[in-house]
């Protein structure tokens, strides 16, 4: 994970870089999903500003979340008061509302995933395995078992599995 600063327009933003190099075909996949969550519009998800493959390499621009993540916040033991939880669970049930009303599944739902923007509000994150929802038939989630057993394992796992660097600065635009 990078901070990066636009040259043009001074603003941060994270970048994400999954450094796993693609097929073809592992390009597309990346690509196409990465659209479908960057057309995602909600208060409490992340926003997805840029996407691409660079030399193989996906990544993801995304709005930067300065106040880190719930467990970052929150350490394991930490109290937390009732009326925090509450609104931490409106404003993800909100977010996950939203997603399944576009057809997209989180799968990772984690303190590690639940963003603090700019105004300590909560931004879900981590899109990146999601997986797109069409008819729960059992014959349609068997055939989407079956899609996702055959997918490449940077798809499934690849926000969980890149090891955390110091942020640094970058500059794009």
């Amino acid at each position: 994970m990078y901070l990066g600063r636009h040259i043009h327009l001074q603003t941060h933003a994270a970048v994400k870089m999954l450094h796993e190099r693609l097929s073809q075909s592992d390009v597309d996949r990346f690509l196409t999903e990465a659209r479908t969550i960057a057309h995602l519009r909600h208060p409490h998800i992340v926003r997805v500003l840029d996407f691409g493959v660079q030399d193989e390499n996906p990544f993801l621009v995304l709005d930067y979340a300065p106040h880190g993540n719930l467990r970052q916040q929150h350490p394991n033991g930490t109290p937390v008061p009732l009326a925090t939880i509450v609104s931490y669970v409106k404003q993800v049930a909100g977010a996950l509302q939203y997603a399944h009303q576009h057809q997209l599944i989180h799968r990772d739902i984690k303190p590690e995933n639940m963003l603090l923007g700019h105004n300590h509000e909560v931004l879900l994150s981590d899109f990146g395995i999601a997986v797109l929802a069409q008819n729960t038939t059992p014959e349609n989630v068997r055939r989407r078992r079956t899609r996702l057993e055959r997918l490449p394992t940077w798809y499934l796992n690849s926000f969980r599995r890149i090891p955390v660097r110091p942020v640094i600065s970058m500059h794009w635009g």
